[in-house]
C-alpha cells in the first residue's frame, strides 16, 4: 500500500522516493551503502548540476547579504554621519537597529514560512530588503536612515530561517549536505568582508549611498536565482498551522527592548544609570518571562516548541553557541575599531586586513565537505572553541608602540583573523548540520530561526555586556584615564572569557561525525515500524 502522508511513509519508501524522485511503490530493501550513496548524490529535485548551483547560490547568498548590511555600515558610518549630521552620541543606533529587528522577528517569520511556504517568504524577504536598501540610499536625515535600517532587518528575519529550512529539507545527512551548509557558513564571512570592502569603497571613493545601492544589486541577483531554482514542492505551506500571536506579542517586544537596552546602555546620557535604559531592560525581561510561560504552558502551537529541546545535547549547544557568538561579536566589533583608531589604518587597508577572514571561511567550507563526516563533532567544536579564544587573546596582547604595523599584522592580526574564521565557521557548520539533521521536517524553519537568532542575539547581548564593562572601568578610573586601547582590550578579554565558557561546555558534548544517515523523519518512521512489529 502506498503511504498517504509524509509521516506515515516507511523508511524503505522514503529512500526509494529519494532515489527516483517520485512517489512510486517503495522498494523492499535498503542498506547503509544506499544511505551513503543518497547522501552524496544530487537531490532528485534538481534536474541538472547548474540548477543545483543556482539554488546553492541563492540560499548561501541570503546569509552573505544579511552580513553585508551589518558589517560594512560601521565602515561607511563616518562619511554618512558627516553627510546627514548625525551626532556622535546617536551613531550607535543606525548601526544596531538592523540587528534588533532581525533578532526579534526571526521566530514569527519562521512560523510564517511554515504557514505560507518557505519559498514565498524567502523571495518576499529579499524583495523587501531590496526596496528598503534603495530607499536607504536616498536618506535625508537620521530618522529616515534609522527607519530604513529597521525595515532592512525585517527582510533578513524573513529569509534567513526559511533558507535554512529549505536546505535542510532538500539535502539528506551526508557529505553533500555538509558541503552546502559549509558554504552557507563561509558566505557569512564572505558577506562580512564584502560589507567592509564596499563600505570602505563607498566611504572613500563612491559616496556612502552606493553602499546601499550595491547591496540592493546583490539582493536582486539572489532573488532571481531563488525564483528560478528553488523547487516549488519544497516551499509548500503546511496545512493546519496557525500563528502563535500571544507568543509573538511577548517574544518580539521582549527581545527588542532587551537588545535596545544592551545596545544603547553605554551611550545613554548617564550610561546604565539612565532611567529609560534600566526601565527598558526590566520591561523587556518581564516580556520574555511572560513569553517563557506562554510558550511552555499556554500556547497550543508555540513558536518555539518544547520538542526542539528534546534532542540530546541541544540545551548545552544553545548555551555554548550563545557564548561563542558573543565572543565572535566582541572580536569583530572591537577589532575593526582597534585597527582603524589605535593602529591608524585606512578603511580600504582595513578591508584588506580582513581578507583572511573571508578566504579562510571559503577554504573551511570546501575542506569541511570532506572531513565533517570523518572527524567527530566534539573534536571539531573544541577546535572551534580554541579558535574563538586565540583570536581574542592575540588582539588583547598587541603591544603598544615600538612596532611597525607590518609586524603587528603578521604577528597578531593575521593569525587572529585565521583563528576567528576557524572558530565561527566550524561552530556554525557543525551545529547547523547537527540541529537540522536532528529535527523533523516540520521543525526545520524553527531550527533555522533558532540558529540565526543565537548568532544575532548572542552578538548583541554580549556586545552590550562588553560596553557595560568599559563603562564601569570609566566610572572607577575616570573616563580621561581610560585610553581607547584599554577600552578595546576589555572587549577582547571579555570575548576570551566567553570562549573559555563555551569550551568547557563543548567538552561535555559527545557529538559524532556528520556521516550519511537517515533523516529524523525516517528514523521516526523506523521506530514506528519496529514498535508495530513488537505489538504483533
Amino acid at each position: 500500500m502506498v503511504p498517504t502522508n509524509e509521516n506515515d511513509r516507511t523508511v524503505d519508501g522514503i529512500l526509494d522516493q529519494e532515489r527516483n524522485g517520485s512517489s512510486q511503490e517503495p522498494s523492499l530493501l535498503f542498506d547503509q551503502k544506499e544511505v551513503e550513496r543518497l547522501g552524496r548524490e544530487r537531490p532528485a529535485c534538481f534536474h541538472s548540476w547548474y540548477a543545483e548551483i543556482g539554488f546553492v547560490f541563492a540560499v548561501v547568498g541570503s546569509m552573505m547579504v544579511s552580513e553585508y548590511f551589518v558589517s560594512g555600515f560601521n565602515i561607511a558610518l563616518p562619511s554618512l554621519a558627516k553627510s546627514l549630521d548625525i551626532p556622535e552620541s546617536a551613531r550607535t543606533w543606525p548601526a544596531a537597529v538592523i540587528n534588533l529587528t532581525t533578532a526579534a522577528l526571526l521566530l514569527p517569520f519562521a512560523r510564517l514560512s511554515e504557514i505560507h511556504g518557505g519559498r514565498f517568504i524567502f523571495l518576499g524577504g529579499h524583495i523587501w530588503l531590496l526596496v528598503w536598501s534603495l530607499i536607504a540610499g536616498f536618506s535625508q536625515n537620521p530618522t529616515m536612515l534609522i527607519a530604513c535600517r529597521a525595515m532592512q532587518g525585517l527582510g533578513s528575519s524573513a529569509f534567513l530561517p526559511s533558507s535554512v529550512a529549505i536546505m535542510a529539507r532538500i539535502y539528506r545527512p551526508g557529505p553533500r549536505k555538509n558541503f552546502v551548509f559549509g558554504m552557507f557558513g563561509a558566505f557569512s564571512c564572505i558577506g562580512f568582508y564584502s560589507g567592509i570592502f564596499f563600505g570602505a569603497l563607498a566611504a572613500q571613493v563612491l559616496g556612502w549611498k552606493w553602499y546601499f545601492f550595491i547591496g540592493a544589486c546583490f539582493c536582486a541577483g539572489i532573488f532571481l536565482a531563488g525564483l528560478l531554482t528553488i523547487p516549488k514542492s519544497y516551499g509548500n505551506a503546511q496545512p493546519g498551522l496557525g500563528m502563535d500571536w500571544l507568543g509573538a506579542c511577548t517574544i518580539v517586544p521582549g527581545l527588542a527592548l532587551v537588545v535596545y537596552a544592551l545596545t544603547d546602555g553605554g551611550n545613554a546620557p548617564q550610561g546604565w544609570r539612565t532611567p529609560y535604559i534600566y526601565i527598558t531592560l526590566i520591561v523587556g525581561v518581564l516580556f520574555l518571562a511572560a513569553a517563557f510561560y506562554i510558550e511552555g504552558w499556554k500556547a497550543s502551537q508555540p513558536l518555539l516548541p518544547a520538542e526542539v529541546f528534546k534532542t540530546k545535547y541541544m540545551t548545552r549547544l544553545i548555551i555554548a553557541l550563545f557564548f561563542s557568538y558573543g565572543s565572535f561579536g566582541l572580536f569583530l566589533f572591537y577589532a575593526s575599531f582597534y585597527i582603524e583608531e589605535v593602529l591608524g589604518v585606512s578603511p580600504l587597508l582595513t578591508a584588506a586586513w580582513f581578507i583572511p577572514l573571508a578566504a579562510g571561511g571559503f577554504i573551511l567550507a570546501v575542506v569541511g565537505g570532506f572531513v565533517l563526516h570523518i572527524l567527530s563533532g566534539r573534536l571539531l567544536l573544541l577546535i572551534s572553541g580554541f579558535g574563538f579564544l586565540g583570536c581574542c587573546i592575540l588582539f588583547a596582547l598587541i603591544p603598544e608602540g615600538g612596532k611597525s604595523n607590518s609586524f603587528l599584522y603578521w604577528a597578531f592580526v593575521f593569525p587572529a583573523m585565521v583563528l576567528s574564521t576557524i572558530g565561527v565557521d566550524i561552530a556554525f557548520n557543525v551545529t547547523n548540520i547537527f540541529i537540522t539533521t536532528s529535527l523533523p521536517s516540520h521543525l526545520q524553519a524553527v531550527g533555522g530561526a533558532l540558529i540565526t537568532s543565537l548568532l544575532y542575539i548572542g552578538m548583541a547581548f554580549w556586545l552590550g555586556v562588553g560596553e557595560m564593562a568599559v563603562s564601569v572601568k570609566k566610572d572607577v578610573e575616570g573616563a580621561e584615564n581610560v585610553s581607547q586601547r584599554s577600552q578595546y582590550q576589555i572587549g577582547f578579554w571579555t570575548g576570551a572569557a566567553l570562549a573559555v565558557a563555551a569550551l568547557l561546555i563543548f567538552i561535555t558534548v559527545k557529538m559524532e561525525s556528520a556521516k550519511a544517515d537517515l533523516t529524523a523523519d525516517e528514523k521516526a518512521a523506523m521506530e514506528r515500524e519496529n514498535a508495530a512489529e513488537r505489538t504483533e
